[in-house]
This record gives structure tokens, sequence and C-alpha cells, in this order.
């Protein structure tokens, strides 16, 4: 019986304290015919010298930095694999067989490309028991399953004006178009620590506003858009004023705004229904 080949791919900048955990986790996994690699992008602190802590993992080093859209791309795009497994350097597996009982219900499921981990951080630290699969709008960067081949028909991330946040709602409804499924895995935990090293919260607010509307730009149906993108920038401002975000919100708006002509070349709108779908699972309503 031929295996499928798994890659759990990590990137990673300026995260040498907190990644070996990351990596201890993965390597201990159950998984048959699988390997790890970390892609350094860009880092200046010790992430180097952690090759000789861990000899069996594939170690891509890029001198400056690329970002994190462009380097799950390239992680995805290593040759002779069948599943990406996406682990943050600040996440890790609690039990040692997530990825095993992730990609047993991929082979038995065709129409499913990507497996969403239930994922637990500081503000949702509570356990709980595995249940059924269920279907999912998306899933979160930090912890998640690729089906390959369904990635390579409908594309991989696309690059996007803030570099960070919305890439994975944007490869969802993608694949959720080509009639593709995603599903979310309760109780299959991984432990997102949400690290503030490297972090920087107003620049990564005023990239997540700004890929949002970029979205909405590019997937959005045409008899939809001028209400679509109204609502959008009303619910951020909405939003970005309560919690004292103001001033990266405007500038998100900006740097949407200075895109338009690069993200309307690249507009494709998704199916009505697949939007509706999207919206409907989003929402917690299967």
């Amino acid at each position: 019986m031929i295996r499928p080949s798994v890659l759990t791919g990590i990137t990673t900048r300026d995260r040498a304290t907190i990644l070996p955990k990351a990596l201890a986790a993965a390597l201990v996994q159950n998984v048959v015919n699988s390997r790890v690699a970390v892609l350094d992008d860009g880092s200046k602190d010790s992430t180097f010298e952690l090759r000789e802590q861990f000899p069996q993992v594939q170690w891509i080093r890029r001198t400056t930095n690329i970002g994190l859209i462009s380097a799950r791309n390239e992680l995805m795009a290593i040759q002779g694999v069948d599943y990406f497994v996406s682990l943050d350097d600040d996440a890790w597996f609690i039990q040692g067989d997530e990825i095993a009982v992730a990609v047993e219900f991929l082979e038995r499921n065709k129409p499913v490309a990507a497996i969403a981990f239930d994922i637990l951080s500081p503000d949702r630290s509570k356990k709980v028991a595995r249940k059924p699969p269920e279907l999912a709008a998306t899933f979160i960067g930090c912890g998640h399953v690729l089906r390959l081949s369904a990635v390579r028909e409908v594309g991989a991330y696309e690059s996007t004006p803030g570099g960070y946040g919305g890439e994975e709602k944007d490869l969802c409804l993608r694949l959720m178009d080509a009639g593709y499924q995603i599903v979310r895995l309760p109780g299959v935990h991984v432990w997102h620590d949400k690290t503030p090293q490297a972090r920087q919260l107003p620049a990564q607010h005023r990239s997540g506003v700004c890929n949002d509307l970029v979205m909405a730009l590019r997937r959005t149906p045409t008899f939809l858009l001028p209400l679509a993108l109204p609502f959008k920038f009303a619910r951020h401002f909405s939003f970005s004023w309560k919690r004292k975000l103001t001033r990266p919100c405007l500038e998100g708006f900006v740097l949407f705004i200075k895109s338009i002509p690069s993200v309307w070349r690249s507009r494709k709108p998704v199916q009505f229904q697949t939007l509706k779908k999207f919206m409907r699972l989003s929402a917690g309503t299967p």
C-alpha cells in the first residue's frame, strides 16, 4: 500500500526561543511518510543555529524577508508532497496523532480539500472531546492540512498588498467554488500560543483590514459589489473605533485604495451560491 506523502511546513522569523517546541511536537507525530520543513524568512536572531539541534528537519533560509504568503507558497511548491500541514512557529500539536487523523479523513473523503484543526489559545484554552467532523467556511493558518492537488487546481495563496491576513479565507472561497469542502475536526487540537515576540499588532490590523477589502473586490459577484464594499468599510471602521485601532484601520483603507487598479486586474469573482454557502458556514449554519 502506497502511503501519501505529508509535509509539515513552518514559516518563521525571529522566533528562535519558541520554534523548538513547534518542531518537537511536529517531529513526534505518528504518521508515516512524513517530513518537516522550516522556511526561515530572514531571521536576525539565532534561528539559524537550530539546524544543529534539529538535523532531521529540512531547512530553507532566506536572507531577506519574503513575507508569510510567499513563504507558505514556497513550502507548498516542494515536489512529491500530497498533503501540506501548516503549523505556525508558535503553535504545536497536543496528543501526537493529529496529522494522522486528518490525513486518514482526507484519504477517505476526496471532495474535502482542507482540514481545519480545533485551535486552542490563551483566550480559548479549554479542550473539548473529539466529535464528528463538520463543514466549515475556512481554517486558521496556525494549524490546518491542505490537499495539494486541489490547491494546484485553484492556485495557491494570492499576493496581497497588506501581506498578512485573509489569505486563508480567499483560498477557501476558491476551493469551495471549485466544488471542494472545508472540514473542521472538533477536539483535534492545536495549541496557538500567540506569542507577542516579533508581532506588530497595529501593522497586522492595517494589513488585515486592507486584505479583507481586497478579497471582497476580487471575489464578490459583480451585482453585489456596490453593497459589499461599503458594508466592509463601515464594519471595519466600527470595529477599529471601539478597540482604539482607528489609525491602522484608516491606513488599511488607504493601502487598499492605492491597490485597486492592480487588484481589479486580478479579479475573479466566485459564484453567488458559493458566497452564500461561505457566509452561511461562517455564521455557524450548516
